[in-house]
């Protein structure tokens, strides 16, 4: 099998019969797009929600305002097209207490959520909260995202 490994706050786009896989999805969220006629899928391991109080972006991939856009760019360059895309995610856990300026898994969910409403993406499927990590790999030939949890299991979504 083919795998390609993202790590956090990075990228990759690929075409099918590649898989992409990130480890440790805490308070990142994992999101997966794909043009299921093209079969070109793509998966970034975002950090944070968004890149407003940074001066100089050195990395686009770490947040979802700048990592999303630049995964359509690179899926777009493999032939996909934006209208058929289709999007899956995953993360998004409070992994530390209660607190509520720490909501970051939260906050991101959130962010990547509107993000993709407005570029009129569909999210088919949301395995976001709790409290517990995620390793995901995704299968653009299908659109199946199979999600692996320490003591929750795992699914395919």
């Amino acid at each position: 099998m083919d795998v390609i490994k993202v790590g956090m706050a990075d990228l990759a786009v690929c075409k099918a019969p590649q898989k992409l896989m990130t480890a440790g999805l805490g308070s990142c969220v994992g999101v997966c797009i794909y043009d299921p006629r093209t079969k070109v899928g793509g998966l970034a391991h975002i950090m944070l929600p968004n890149s407003d109080q940074v001066k100089v972006v050195h990395n686009k991939a770490k947040y979802a305002d700048t990592g999303i856009e630049l995964l359509l760019e690179k899926m777009q360059e493999l032939g996909a097209i934006k209208n058929r895309m289709q999007a899956k995610i995953a993360g998004g856990a409070q992994m530390f207490g209660n607190s509520t300026m720490m909501r970051i898994g939260e906050r991101n969910t959130e962010e990547v959520i509107k993000i993709l409403q407005t570029l009129k993406i569909p999210v088919l499927a949301n395995e976001t909260g709790g409290n517990f990590g995620r390793t995901i790999i995704f299968n653009p030939d299908n659109g199946e995202l199979y999600i692996k949890t320490i003591n929750h299991g795992e699914k395919v979504v």
